[in-house]
């Protein structure tokens, strides 16, 4: 996995001294604050703060209670293959090894043809969330709702119980999991701050705030609830256990398919999980007729070199976020910008009706790309009926062709006129403009930390992210600066505005030609922004469950697998990857819904 941190062995101590009362007492002190109303804008940083502190308090009462395996994860390598082939996985053309800065992955140990099936994880080898109902975890996911309605917190729960298990039939698999992770669940507060500004703050701080909520949640039910008396954690269920236990799970979590098929569920995929992330198509799928994950390679491989998955389509904070490793060459990295129509606006009505037209909502979060052009289609077509005049509207909505024209909207070759070309641009412009002023540090001074030595590993991540918005945004005030001189020529010299024809409706259907309007949902606009830093559990629908009929599945990803736009049922994800037809889900440790965790909190039954 992309970035994972060598294993730690950590020498259990002798358990401060602090009483069950005592400690119970911080617990509900930490479940009662990570359960309040959330703070006032501005106000999040310093409920942080506090929120840390409190943790911190309860991890030093904490040390030396948690399970932990003699050696490091490497020692392991060996007992994973061996238990791995009496499975029926796939262990012939390649070999655990590791690999510089990126960690541990899969190396070549002959030639691999692109599209070739390489390997494959048969279903009794995963931790899912069916394994978690039938084991002892059971009894208690049958009674609490938290586990019912989040998939993920019920692999982290599962993962621990077996851990503390000796004869669990996993252990081969859990002893190879890192011992810790680069997630900024494991930032130091200084390498948090780095993040201050950035677009990644908000899910970096209720990512923390979630997980410790969580922790208290549980940590109260495994000690009170009847269904939890036979839960190995009872005297081993640390803080730093439940961080790990979510980092593993946020890193590696996947979709596949229950055994009838009728719907998906979430999993750990040994093995699968050590490949790493590079750019390329998804090539994991589940094959339901041998039950197992399947995955071909990405391209042609040669004897000795390292074998990679493609994660998805994410962008860098979301590896950050949810892999802990920043990648470098990342074509699909992204910023976030959330635009809408002012209700308030004399042409409100007008203008929302034109985008209903076109399949746009009248509000939405977009996305700035780093590849040029910054804006898709969808962003275009937003922008320029954002700034139509009310005659412009007028034409698009009872207009000659006006139907037909909507189609034109997201189609560079068709502008509505030079006028609005000038004021989208300037209006892309002005606003990257204004974004980049919110941050308290340049482009010049982050590279100059980067150049520091003895900079850490979590504070180069957080600056290289940091880094990489401003570059975003400042490729967006270009790009805006070029396109408004350019349509601003076009206006002063008279030049004719490319007409839309009856005939060129078969240009804009064309699927091989630059994308028109689309009358679908945005799919270029971060479909997952919202629930990104959520621990949920995804749900299925036809589309997913029909690509996990397939025999293959497109790819695997293990830090941070996924599909284009990373919807739920993309690759398989390895150690964090997300593939398709067995995607990994980002993971962050929100309920289905924010609100309704902290409102079960509050009843004593999240």
């Amino acid at each position: 996995m992309g970035k994972k941190s060598r294993v730690k062995t950590q020498k259990s101590g002798t358990t401060a001294a602090v009483s069950p009362k005592e400690m119970m007492n911080l617990i509900s002190e930490l479940l009662q604050k990570c359960s309040s109303t959330a703070p006032s804008s501005g106000k999040e940083w310093e409920e942080y703060i506090q929120i840390r502190a409190l943790v911190e308090k309860i991890r030093k009462k904490q040390k030396g209670i948690s399970v932990v395996f003699e050696g490091s994860r490497e020692d392991y390598f060996s007992e994973l293959m061996g238990w791995a082939a009496e499975c029926g996985a796939s262990c012939e053309g390649f070999e655990i090894s590791s690999f510089a800065d990126e960690g541990y992955g899969l190396k070549a140990t002959r030639d691999i043809k692109a599209e070739e099936l390489f390997l494959w994880i048969p279903r009794k080898m995963l931790m899912t969330v069916e394994s978690a109902k039938n084991s002892v975890l059971g009894p208690l996911y049958s009674q609490d709702r938290i586990l019912q309605a989040m998939g993920n917190v019920t692999l982290a729960l599962h993962l621990l119980c077996e851990r503390a298990n000796p004869s669990s039939s996993w252990l081969p698999y859990i002893k190879t999991l890192p011992a810790d992770y680069d997630t900024p669940l494991y930032f130091e507060e200084e390498e948090v701050r780095h993040l201050l500004a950035t677009q990644a703050i908000q899910d970096v701080l209720s990512q923390y705030k979630n997980t410790a909520r969580q922790y208290a949640y549980f940590y109260k039910v495994i000690h009170t609830h009847p269904n939890a008396s036979k839960l190995p954690l009872k005297d081993a269920f640390s803080f730093d256990d439940y961080r790990w236990a979510v980092a593993s799970v946020m890193t590696r979590q996947n979709q596949i398919p229950t055994a009838d098929g009728s719907r998906v569920t979430l999993a750990l995929i040994p093995l699968w999980d050590m490949c790493n992330h590079t750019n390329g198509l998804i090539t994991t799928g589940y094959n339901l007729e041998d039950d197992r994950c399947e995955c071909v390679a990405l391209k042609d491989y040669k004897e000795a070199e390292q074998i990679y998955i493609f994660y998805g389509t994410r962008s860098n904070a979301e590896f950050v976020i949810h892999n802990g490793f920043f990648f470098d060459d990342n074509a699909h990295d992204r910023v976030k910008i959330k635009l809408g129509v002012s209700k308030s606006e004399r042409l409100y009505a007008m203008k929302a009706e034109v985008l209903a037209r076109a399949g746009i909502p009248a509000s939405s979060i977009f996305a700035l790309h780093c590849s040029e052009p910054p804006i898709s289609a969808q962003l275009l077509a937003f922008l320029r009926v954002f700034c139509m005049t009310e005659e412009e509207l007028r034409d698009y909505l009872v207009g000659d062709h006006a139907i037909n024209k909507i189609f034109t909207l997201g189609n560079a070759e068709f502008p509505v006129s030079w006028e609005n070309e000038i004021k989208l641009w300037t209006f892309l412009e002005t606003r990257a403009t204004l974004l980049l002023k919110t941050y308290k540090t340049t482009s010049e001074e982050d590279r100059s930390m980067l150049e520091k030595p003895d900079l850490s590993l979590h504070s180069r991540i957080a600056i290289k992210l940091r880094l990489a918005e401003k570059e975003i945004l400042e490729r967006a005030v270009s790009s805006g600066r070029t396109k408004r001189l350019h349509f601003q020529k076009q206006l002063d010299e008279g030049a004719p505005l490319p007409l839309y024809e009856e005939s060129d409706i078969a240009l804009l259907e064309n699927a091989d030609a630059k994308l028109p309007i689309i009358l679908r949902k945005l799919e270029e606009e971060d479909e997952r922004l919202e629930e990104e830093m959520n621990l949920v559990e995804m749900k299925p629908d036809e589309a997913s469950l029909a690509a996990y009929r397939k025999t293959v599945l497109n790819g695997g990803s293990k830090d941070v697998n996924g599909t284009q736009e990373d919807p739920p049922g993309s690759d398989a994800v390895p150690e964090g990857k997300t593939g398709d037809g067995v995607e990994k889900i980002p993971e962050s440790q929100d309920e289905p819904s924010t609100k309704r965790t902290e409102d079960e909190a509050k009843e004593g039954s999240e």
